[in-house]
């Protein structure tokens, strides 16, 4: 089956169970596509107990995405722009000390509380991990997933300063865990030697670097929207400011989610007050609109059938299951610490280290990093016990945030 062959495939499935979403079952569109997708893998793992040859299929197909690569290289740059264009700065800009402190101590601290306590699981449940595939696993799945948070705060109904906090956390931390991530998988391969200044380097260059390439890249694209009232062209050119702008970030060893997240707000502040006329406003809004949401349908039917490629050990299973817990209290601890700290200079709502803890989704982009792990690494267990917390987070915490929010109080904006 060719590539093509497979796209016509993944979005007739994605049509399908999205109509049985809106129909039947009501529910978000990303935990609803993810359920059904979930479900369907697993009719799909029955059948082939049963003798009925659709398992190895199935199977096959997805081991010929790589899912890596489509989400890491092509689809998170879209799904990025079109959440980071919808973000108000100021909003962003009145909370940047908690974002900032949440998307780089809070990330550094769960990568550590998460990573020990994994240690903690392998050796109660005897699995080789040594501490540093712990901190890998640690590091893929401490930052929350912007695709999946901004995909439940649409439906949730959080207040506007909760949910500006989780966005921006969510949108910068991101760039941060990847970088964290690539910092242990290098101590994980012993391919080059890891010293402090390394570290600091690479922090500051990828993050700092892809920050400034997405304001140069933004303001350039600001400066072209605003010498023409075309909104063809202005799509285009939104479009080719994504692809650029992500594309070199790769190139250069930038963070291209840094990158695009930057693009992203200039463009939609500052671009759409002063570059672009109500017809483009509209026209430019529901075109990234009508992007997030194929491309978010698509993606969270794919981490439902990502189940197909898993191995099923049931030491495996119960570290998934085990983990999940150690995830929400390393989450609980790493944005308890620092809301404590800053009550006295800075507001929070009474129940704000209950929400952001509970609303802390983890999505795609861990699924992506633990399939890039090599396999020589202990990928498998640590593949399984990413797509158990995954899959809890999306599916329990997804479809329970807005009933906490309602409970707490704080559901309505």
């Amino acid at each position: 089956m060719g590539p093509y062959e497979i796209m016509v495939l993944l979005f007739t499935l994605t049509a399908l169970l999205a109509y049985l979403n809106s129909r039947y079952l009501k529910l978000p569109m990303t935990t609803g596509l993810m359920g059904a997708s979930l479900v369907l893998s697993l009719a799909t793992l029955a059948l082939g107990r049963l003798g009925i040859p659709v398992e190895n299929a199935a199977s096959q197909m997805l081991q010929e995405i790589d899912f890596e690569k489509l989400l890491l290289e092509h689809m998170l740059a879209f799904l990025l722009f079109a959440g980071a264009l919808f973000v108000n700065l100021d909003d962003l800009a009145a909370k940047k000390v908690e974002i900032g402190i949440f998307a780089t101590l809070g990330v550094l601290a769960s990568t550590l509380l998460v990573g020990s306590g994994t240690y903690g699981l392998a050796r109660l449940l005897g699995l080789p991990l040594d501490l540093v595939h712990c901190f890998l696993f640690g590091a893929l799945i401490s930052p929350t997933d912007p695709i999946a948070v901004l995909g439940i705060l649409k439906s949730a109904g959080a207040s506007r300063g909760l949910e500006t906090k989780m966005t921006g956390e969510s949108l910068f931390n991101d760039g941060i865990g990847v970088v964290v991530f690539l910092v242990v998988l290098e101590l994980v391969e012993g391919t080059a030697p890891v010293t402090a200044g390394g570290v600091a380097w690479m922090f500051l260059s990828e993050a700092v670097g892809g920050a400034v390439l997405g304001g140069a890249a933004g303001y350039a694209a600001y400066r072209l929207l605003r010498s023409i009232d075309d909104y063809q062209v202005e799509i285009i050119i939104t479009l080719a400011l994504v692809m650029a702008v992500y594309s070199g970030a790769l190139a250069l060893h930038l963070s291209g989610p840094i990158a695009i997240v930057v693009a992203g707000l200039l463009i939609g502040n500052r671009g759409r007050r002063l570059a672009m006329s109500e017809t483009t406003r509209e026209h430019l809004d529901t075109f990234w609109k009508l992007v997030d949401e194929i491309l978010n349908a698509l993606l969270f039917v794919l981490i439902g059938l990502e189940v197909l490629v898993l191995t099923f050990r049931a030491d495996y299973l119960a570290a998934g299951l085990l983990a999940v817990p150690v995830v929400l209290l390393a989450r609980f601890a790493s944005i308890g610490a620092p809301i404590a700290a800053l009550r006295r200079w800075r507001p929070f709502s009474p129940h704000a280290v209950t929400i952001m803890t509970w609303g802390g989704l983890r999505g795609g982009i861990s699924v992506a990093l633990a399939l890039s792990i090599p396999v020589d690494a202990h990928r498998e267990p640590i593949l399984t016990m990413t797509y158990l917390v995954v899959a809890f987070s999306i599916l329990g915490q997804g479809l329970t945030l807005h009933p906490l929010l309602r409970r707490l109080g704080v559901g309505e904006r």
